[in-house]
């Protein structure tokens, strides 16, 4: 090849189509395994109470409670972003329908 040539390759029509539909699956797999990284991850208790926008005693009574799965290592507390987003979606109030 030279310079700015461009090779063309033909292939069948299903060929192609099941090349774009494992391409599509691999995404799809990046995906989940990205969003399940995500949920997973370690969150430190000052952040997680930012992110809920609470006071320290209102994250207090919430851990004392059990409202939030956490892990405690010495004074150390840690959740996981994922817990924090389902206890989020757990007292999500929709808007009304005018």
């Amino acid at each position: 090849m030279q310079g700015n040539e461009t090779t063309m390759i033909v292939v069948p029509k299903e060929v192609w189509e099941s090349v774009q539909t494992t391409l599509n699956e691999v995404r799809d797999l990046l995906t989940e395994k990205t969003l399940a990284e995500v949920n997973s991850q370690w969150i430190e208790s000052m952040q997680a109470r930012k992110m809920l926008g609470v006071s320290a005693k209102t994250w207090q009574t919430y851990r004392d409670e059990r409202r939030i799965p956490f892990a405690q290592f010495g004074r150390k507390i840690y959740v996981k972003r994922g817990d924090l987003e389902a206890f989020m979606n757990a007292h999500y109030i929709k808007a009304r329908d005018n």
